[in-house]
């Protein structure tokens, strides 16, 4: 099960570069329900997430590099390519800041995922985040892939 928030970022971190840094690119398969292939950095997987906006099923595969290509080319609508920064805070958590590239480019989101609902529930925003777009589809990475 996932359990996470989305926000739009109104100013970037500091010292963003002290970060590990992700260079991702996924693609779709399906989108009701989510089927979605990812390369991060050298990494391949295959996801499937059930509906829901902020709670949903998530369940990972890994892929090896010739499964991910053979996917690619079965893939619908546009490749979303971005660098996710791996932010740590409070609690254990960590946010995860993608930065959009190409087609996205000016788009960046920070999403913040939760062990639990109580959790989830008692989370106050960072300064530098804007928005809450969790409820908004617009912003689920399979849509801006139409």
């Amino acid at each position: 099960m996932e359990i996470e928030k989305k926000f739009l970022v109104k100013k970037l971190p500091e010292q963003l570069e002290q970060y590990t840094c992700l260079e991702i690119e996924q693609a779709y398969l399906n989108r009701e329900p989510v089927i979605r292939i990812r390369k991060q950095n050298d990494e391949y997987s295959f996801t499937y997430k059930g509906s829901g906006m902020m709670i949903r099923e998530e369940y990972n595969l890994p892929l090896n590099k010739e499964s991910y290509e053979h996917l690619r080319e079965k893939t619908d609508g546009k490749i979303i390519r971005k660098k996710r920064y791996i932010i740590p805070i409070e609690h254990g958590l960590k946010v995860e800041l993608d930065i959009f590239e190409g087609d996205h480019q000016g788009i960046i989101l920070a999403e913040v995922e939760f062990p639990d609902r109580e959790t989830c529930d008692a989370f106050c925003p960072l300064d530098w985040f804007g928005e809450d777009v969790t409820e908004r589809p617009e912003y689920h990475n399979s849509n801006m892939s139409k």
